[in-house]
């Protein structure tokens, strides 16, 4: 998360300037897209195609080296056939650079790159079917068994310790959960950090390690229409929570955020699971802690948006966007308990298999 002034605030007619004086192209049409931390603006030049300009944070833009992974795992994906964004170069070869600009609080550095532009809509916008959750849940996977291939002298970067979105830090939204205080949600979040360190925290060794996405939600998956009458995925977005971790990671993200998009959210877990496990199979210890990191999601979520809100009051509609429907499902999961939502997801996803 974003420190309270690191937030670009770039203009049009600034966007447009760089978009020429950078990539020697001319704007016929430029549109802001929504972001967390950063700046996003979609791009029509005259001389054709589509781009998304991404204008990083201030303090993001201080690691240039883990956005050169970043930015290199995009490309990597897209050469292995999966729909990722890539970097266009610079006209002197670079696929980024550095901006320093007033915006408001002095002059700063702010890292920017012209991405291509990819077809769809964002799988919220859509009816969430079985077939599409597996297909989720499937993508999600041949994801990272191609990350867990990739190459790369500075993948080392992606150990990030103290990384507050990692899965693997969990117990660091205790110092957070005041922000809870007075809400009846707070003791929910405090026993799933309890039972996170004592059944999830233990079995760790057993998890198989990988390089994950990290942020595998619903405003990040594109669909567009299929042939029969469905959707397909045709984007993957937004790399900037990548970091080292474990398959079951990815898994529990991607349950997570698809069951804020679901009428019935408690059956979202059985086709993601079902689409994850043909392409890789689960051990008994990932089964074992899959629940407890789908509802670890939710309260990483709900705290780290609450707390981004007293950073950021004027992006509150955005930043609450998937803990509205999150605070419900929650409490839901909590109430209904870790041996029957397995039993319907597991149950689900083996009727799926056969």
């Amino acid at each position: 998360m974003a420190a309270k002034h690191a937030k670009p605030k770039f203009s049009e007619s600034q966007v447009s300037e760089m978009v020429k004086r950078l990539f020697s192209l001319t704007p016929s049409e430029i549109r802001s897209l929504p972001s967390y931390d950063d700046q996003n603006f979609y791009v029509a030049p005259i001389q054709g195609g589509e781009y998304v300009l991404k204008i990083m944070n201030s303090e993001d833009s201080k690691n240039l080296t883990i956005i050169e992974v970043q930015t290199y795992a995009m490309s990597f994906l897209h050469q292995h056939g999966l729909p990722a964004q890539t970097a266009v170069p610079t006209t002197s070869g670079q696929f980024m650079s550095l901006e320093e600009m007033d915006c408001g609080y002095g002059h700063q550095k702010y890292l920017v790159r012209l991405l291509t532009y990819l077809p769809g809509v964002t799988i919220s916008k859509v009816p969430l079917t079985p077939k599409l959750l597996y297909e989720t849940g499937k993508t999600a996977a041949r994801m990272d068994e191609i990350l867990r291939k990739m190459e790369h002298p500075h993948l080392s970067i992606l150990q990030r310790e103290n990384f507050i979105w990692s899965l693997s830090n969990v117990v660091l939204l205790e110092a957070y959960v005041n922000v809870l205080d007075g809400d009846p949600l707070q003791p929910v979040v405090k026993s799933v950090i309890h039972h996170y360190k004592t059944s999830v925290d233990p079995k760790r060794s057993n998890f198989r390690k990988c390089i994950n996405h990290g942020d595998f939600n619903d405003l990040n998956v594109l669909v567009q229409p299929d042939n029969n009458d469905g959707y397909k995925i045709s984007g993957i977005l937004d790399f900037g929570d990548m970091n080292s971790g474990y398959y079951i990671h990815e898994l529990a993200i991607a349950i997570m955020y698809m069951m804020t998009e679901h009428p019935e959210p408690i059956e979202v877990g059985g086709p993601v699971l079902a689409g994850w496990e043909s392409i890789l199979p689960l051990n008994e210890a990932e089964k074992d802690c899959l629940y407890f990191l789908v509802l670890s999601r939710f309260c990483q979520s709900l705290v780290l948006a609450r707390y981004s809100v007293t950073l950021h009051p004027e992006n509150a509609e955005y930043l609450m966007i998937s803990s509205k429907r999150g605070v419900h499902i929650l409490r839901k999961l909590w109430e209904l308990g870790k041996e029957h939502v397995e039993k319907v997801w597991f149950q689900s996803a083996a009727l799926l298999r056969d």
